[in-house]
C-alpha cells in the first residue's frame, strides 16, 4: 500500500512530462539499440542494468524462456542474482504492476509510445527515486522506457515470477472446481501432487472458481493439464455417441 501511495504522489509529475512537447526524443547509444535486435543474449542485456561489474562465474537461469517477455525477464533474473537481490527485485516488480493497475494515468503513460524516450527515461527515474526502488529495478525500468517496452511490463514480471518460483524449487498448480474445496479435498490434492512433481520441490496450490465446468475438476501444473471436469466428459460422450455404428462390427 505505501508503495502504490509513492507511486501516486508522482503521478502529476508524470501527467507534466506528458503534456510537455519542449523535450526532444534521445538518440540511442550502440547498447540501447543492441536491445531492440532480437538476437540479444539475456547476458548481454542484463549488463545494460547491473549495477555492479560482471562477475565472471555463468549465472544460468532456471527455466529457459522464449519470446521479448521472457528474454527481458531471464535478463533481469541474471541482473538481480548477481546484486543478490532476487527478492527484492521480485516484490518490486509486482507491486509497480499492482500499482500500475490503479492507476489510469501511468497505465496509459506506459502503453503510449508517442511519448518522447527521453520523457519516459525521466518520469521512471523520478517514480523510482521517490518508491525507493533498488538500482537493478530502477535501471531495468529505464531500459524498457528507453526501448518503448513498458507496456510490456505486465507479461514480463509474469515470467519473471516463473523464474523465481524455480529458482526457489516453487511448482505452482492451479485447480479448478464448482465450489471452494474442502480443506480435506484440498491437502489430499496437494500431498498428491506433491508426489507427482517429486522431492526437491514444493507445490503451490492456487484454486480456481468456474461453474461453466460443471462439475469435477482441472488440475494445471509445469505445462500440464489433467481435464476432469463433466464437461469436457459430457462434451467426449457426446461426442461417441454421434459416431457412426459400424453395423458390420456388431
Amino acid at each position: 500500500m505505501a508503495f502504490a501511495g509513492r507511486v501516486r504522489s508522482s503521478l502529476p509529475l508524470v501527467s507534466k512530462l506528458l503534456r510537455s512537447d519542449s523535450l526532444a526524443a534521445a538518440h540511442g547509444s550502440a547498447s540501447e539499440r543492441a536491445l531492440l535486435c532480437p538476437a540479444f543474449t539475456n547476458s548481454e542485456l542484463s549488463r545494460n542494468f547491473a549495477t555492479a561489474p560482471a562477475k565472471t562465474e555463468r549465472i544460468k537461469v532456471p527455466l529457459a524462456l522464449f519470446g521479448g517477455s521472457g528474454n527481458y525477464a531471464s535478463a533481469l533474473y541474471i541482473a538481480a542474482v548477481r546484486a543478490n537481490a532476487l527478492e527484492k527485485v521480485d516484490v518490486e516488480l509486482n507491486d509497480l504492476v499492482e500499482a500500475s493497475k490503479k492507476s489510469p494515468l501511468f497505465s496509459q503513460f506506459t502503453k503510449d509510445l508517442s511519448v518522447p524516450a527521453d520523457v519516459r527515461v525521466k518520469a521512471i527515474n523520478d517514480i523510482c527515486g521517490q518508491a525507493k526502488l533498488s538500482d537493478v529495478t530502477n535501471n531495468f525500468l529505464v531500459v524498457l522506457a528507453k526501448n518503448g517496452r513498458l507496456r510490456h511490463i505486465d507479461s514480463i514480471a509474469k515470467r519473471f515470477l516463473e523464474l523465481t518460483m524455480a529458482h526457489k524449487g516453487e511448482v505452482k498448480a492451479i485447480v479448478t472446481t464448482v465450489i471452494p474445496l474442502p480443506a480435506e479435498e484440498e491437502k489430499e490434492l496437494k500431498e498428491t501432487l506433491q508426489d507427482i512433481i517429486g522431492k526437491g520441490k514444493k507445490v503451490l496450490l492456487e484454486q480456481k472458481i468456474d461453474p461453466s465446468i460443471l462439475g469435477g475438476l482441472v488440475v494445471e501444473f509445469s505445462q500440464k493439464v489433467f481435464d476432469m471436469s463433466i464437461k469436457t466428459r459430457a462434451r467426449q460422450m457426446e461426442r461417441f455417441l454421434r459416431e457412426p455404428i459400424n453395423i458390420g462390427n456388431l
